[in-house]
């Protein structure tokens, strides 16, 4: 089975056909760099990871490009507001987005363009708009003639009728058309610009990811995505400019992930729900919150909420309990078993409903379910008297390489014990053989208060730290 995806510009699942055989090129829009990036933001950088991840498992050659917007009104702002320089405000963020994200278990894109080192290439991309009549200059800004360009609204599947209604110019705006927008923005009193030939200025939002997207990808790219509150205008907007400089086709496919709310409302600043990755990193595992992100399909809304974050706790302490098990028995085993071909089996059968729910739109929800299907199997495999070598390398295996599409790691770095607590765990020995559970129970709960997780097999105790 081909990857199918579900393309927003068709509104349909399509097989995926790359540009050129063996290759993806990929554009990711990435963040306005003024903050702290939020739950919401960190979402994308954690689907597309994923789906990158997917595509290099498949073994496609993948270039994966995502922006920096590093000049814009909220950055000027925030700038002016703790009296810093713009390019030391954005340079201390984006710093910040790449601690955050490596947390997510995240992967650096292959570029990361900033608009700042593109301004040269914006200009120019503006000036043949404007040669072509698709943009027209007023006043030192320059805007798009919206409604020159057939076929706008073909994205957000709506008219340019039904775009007209509610339309309308801002105090201060120079446009032919309430519809048009804005390419190029005169400079005001005291703020960062560049020359162009229609004075001193910026570049508008929309611009910067139609230039940088063709200058590291090429006129045509194989997957254009981001969170679905881009769709319109920010990706609309991109389509009529792109399409309307090359004649090509700017994307073949595009990718929209769902809304994040928290505790079922919309997260924003006026409510106080605003949950920073920064923050909740020191709070949570971000494992945790990567795992929980990807427990439900990119496409489909996520409600952050402490009861399903503790469930996505528990569901991956389960997959790594199980995977510990599995490392502890291989120090262990010696025998050999006569059903070993079945159960080499049975991990390939998971291994394909892994590969069937990622072929399918990149379902990482129904992918985590074969983890636990594979986790049930390793469960029931070492309850077994004799465990073979080969099958146990066959589970890890599997478990490293399907948790290394989702970017989860299974092994745990094991801390050596200190005395106090090696002694705890005597003397709770001692009190099981003394048949003294309560004494047994209370030293449990003690070292659970220390994150101190305790295993009894039938090898002896073992130990863990906790999530």
């Amino acid at each position: 089975m081909s990857i199918q995806i579900f393309n927003s510009l068709t509104r349909q699942k399509e097989p995926f056909v790359p540009l050129e055989e063996g290759k993806v090129k990929m554009y990711v829009c990435g963040p306005t760099v003024y903050n702290f990036i939020h739950i919401g933001n960190a979402r994308p950088v954690i689907v597309y990871d994923t789906v990158r991840r997917y595509f290099q498992y498949k073994g496609y050659d993948v270039k994966y490009v995502s922006n920096f917007t590093d000049v814009d009104d909220k950055i000027i702002k925030a700038a002016n507001e703790l009296g810093e320089d713009v390019f030391e405000l954005t340079e201390r963020f984006i710093n910040a987005y790449f601690e955050d994200i490596t947390a997510l278990g995240c992967q650096k894109a292959d570029v990361h363009p900033r608009v700042t080192n593109h301004m040269e290439d914006i200009i120019e991309f503006i000036k043949v708009l404007v040669e072509k009549d698709y943009a027209y200059e007023s006043q030192g800004d320059v805007y798009y003639r919206t409604r020159k360009f057939n076929g706008y609204g073909k994205l957000s599947h709506q008219s340019i009728d039904d775009l007209k209604v509610g339309a309308r110019i801002e105090a201060g705006e120079k446009k032919e058309d309430p519809l048009d927008f804005a390419l190029w923005k005169a400079a005001k009193p005291g703020e960062i610009h560049w020359s162009s030939p229609w004075g001193e200025g910026r570049p508008g939002w929309h611009i910067e990811c139609s230039v940088m997207a063709r200058e590291h990808l090429g006129d045509t790219i194989d997957i254009h995505a981001g969170g679905q509150d881009l769709t319109f205008p920010h990706h609309e907007n991109e389509i009529a400019q792109s399409e309307a400089f090359t004649g090509k086709t700017f994307a073949k496919y595009w990718m929209h992930n769902g809304y994040i709310n928290i505790d079922n409302e919309k997260m924003s600043k006026s409510l106080g729900n605003f949950v920073l990755v920064n923050d909740i990193r020191k709070q949570l595992n971000p494992q945790i919150l990567r795992f929980f992100m990807l427990s439900v399909h990119y496409r489909h809304p996520i409600n952050f909420a402490q009861d399903l974050v503790e469930s996505a706790k528990a569901g991956l302490e389960r997959l790594r309990t199980a995977y510990s098990n599995i490392e502890y028995r291989l120090t262990k085993t010696t025998g050999l078993s006569d059903d070993g071909n079945e159960w080499v089996q049975k991990i390939a059968e998971v291994k394909k409903q892994f590969e069937d729910a990622m072929d399918d739109d990149f379902n990482t929800a129904n992918g985590i379910s074969a983890l636990f299907e594979l986790a049930r199997i390793a469960n029931t495999y070492l309850n077994e008297s004799n465990t073979e070598e080969r099958v146990l390398k066959a589970f890890i295996e599997t478990f490293d390489q399907l948790g290394g599409v989702l970017g989860i790691q299974f092994k745990t770095e094991i801390e050596l014990l200190d005395e106090e607590i090696e002694a705890m765990i005597e003397e709770r020995n001692n009190a099981r053989k003394n048949r003294d559970f309560a004494k047994s129970d209370e030293i449990r709960d003690k070292l659970l208060e220390m994150n101190i997780v305790l295993e009894d097999t039938r090898q002896g105790t073992r130990w863990k730290r906790g999530l």
